[in-house]
């Protein structure tokens, strides 16, 4: 008899950003005549800059020609890719990473869900709350927890929660933990953390033989210059740490898909009589056995960011989204909302009015003015009382959104 993996059973609910859909949804046909403004999932509205769309154009005149057609490429991802990673992104920072700890993936979400595949069950997983969903379902999924509570978090897992009064950068936990899921700049809290509070974590890390699985899928938004860009940046990361990037928010590669693992030659994890395994390898083995590459057309264009005229067209267009957040968080400030993010990160977090339940919020901005955001409470039980906005939108819809704001 089939049996079913019940470590999937425990899972809490639909997930965020579908629930977040079906209700949009279900509004739409009860109410066609609305006219939704979705400021809630983090996808893009900027098209593909110029210097991109030429070099996939290229990538498929060449796809289409017998000289120069390409069959599988390295599961790894293609040298020229790789190395414009490793120069520009890490090198160029004074972050020591070479092109052949580089991955190539279809997505950081993707990276984040299956590197922890890698390590055993019987690692305790540490989570800022809130949190990017994907890092708790996935380990839920793996069977490292036990069932949730009546606040959704689950057993097994160490709850790190952000709130305003740590700038929603918590502290190292009092209690050991192996695997350490940190975000920054932060979904959905929109927080950084300074070079300062990354070195405690690699500190912790090095002290208790643990791995930090660092998403830094938002670095080009930020604008402080004091701010780190890669974990790599501080000392002793690479021994501990694994850094998960990706093209879709900068580049506008959310329909496209490419991202990138950087796997330090460094970073080890134990077998159970202490002896090092560095996880370069594993990883490797991993995505060789259950990837077959990023096509060759989406990495010619990736590659072009790195170009004078890509890096140009991409700071233009992320200039138009931190201007949105710019105006939305000065726009809810001066309706009485307490806002935070929205300076280094292209999401605003807001404190919900009247102590309302964040997917109260939700349904009221739906209802009454037709607009779209991410309750806090999907995030998390720290998220409760809070809610996201993403600055991913036309500069006119911001406008309009705002606009709506101050008639409720």
């Amino acid at each position: 008899m089939i049996r079913v993996n019940e470590h999937f059973l425990k899972l809490r609910a639909g997930y965020l950003f579908p629930e977040i859909g079906r209700r949009v949804t279900a509004f739409a046909k009860t109410h066609p005549d609305a006219s939704l403004i979705k400021l809630g999932i983090g996808d893009v509205t900027e098209p593909l800059p110029e210097a991109v769309c030429k070099a996939m154009h290229e990538a498929v005149r060449e796809m289409g020609c017998r000289e120069t057609f390409r069959g599988y490429g390295p599961e790894q991802g293609y040298e020229f890719l790789r190395k414009a990673i490793a120069e520009n992104d890490f090198q160029a920072r004074g972050a020591e990473v070479s092109a052949d700890e580089i991955f190539i993936s279809d997505g950081a979400k993707c990276d984040i869900g299956n590197l922890q595949e890698i390590f055993g069950l019987d690692n305790v997983v540490a989570v800022t709350d809130p949190v990017y969903p994907v890092y708790v379902d996935t380990n839920v999924m793996a069977g490292r927890t036990g069932p949730a509570d009546d606040s959704g978090r689950y057993s097994g897992i160490v709850y790190m929660p952000c709130t305003p009064e740590n700038n929603f950068v918590p502290d190292v936990p009092n209690e050991p933990a192996d695997l350490i899921y940190l975000c920054y700049p932060n979904n959905p809290t929109g927080a950084v953390a300074t070079r300062q509070q990354l070195k405690k974590w690699v500190d912790y890390a090095l002290a208790h033989k643990a791995v930090i699985l660092f998403d830094a899928a938002y670095e080009a938004f930020i604008q402080d210059e004091t701010i780190p860009h890669s974990i790599y940046e501080i000392e002793g990361a690479r021994k501990v740490a694994i850094e998960s990037r990706s093209f879709s928010k900068t580049a506008g590669f959310t329909g496209v898909r490419c991202a990138f693992t950087v796997v330090p030659e460094e970073v080890s994890a134990y077998t159970a009589d202490d002896k090092p395994v560095p996880l370069k390898a594993l990883w490797n083995r991993r995505h060789c056995t259950k990837f077959n590459g990023v096509s060759y057309i989406t990495q010619r264009g990736a590659e072009a960011v790195y170009s004078p005229q890509g890096r140009r067209q991409i700071r233009q267009i992320i200039s138009v989204y931190m201007r949105n957040a710019e105006q939305m968080c000065r726009s809810l400030s001066r309706l009485g909302y307490t806002v935070y993010g929205g300076r280094n990160a292209p999401y605003v977090w807001l404190k919900t009015p009247n102590g309302m339940k964040s997917w109260d919020f939700f349904d009221l901005l739906l209802e009454k003015i037709h607009v779209v955001g991410t309750p806090g409470a999907g995030f998390g039980a720290a998220g409760e009382g809070f809610f996201r906005l993403s600055a991913f939108n036309h500069p006119n819809k911001i406008q309009e959104a705002m606009d709506r704001f101050a008639s409720l």
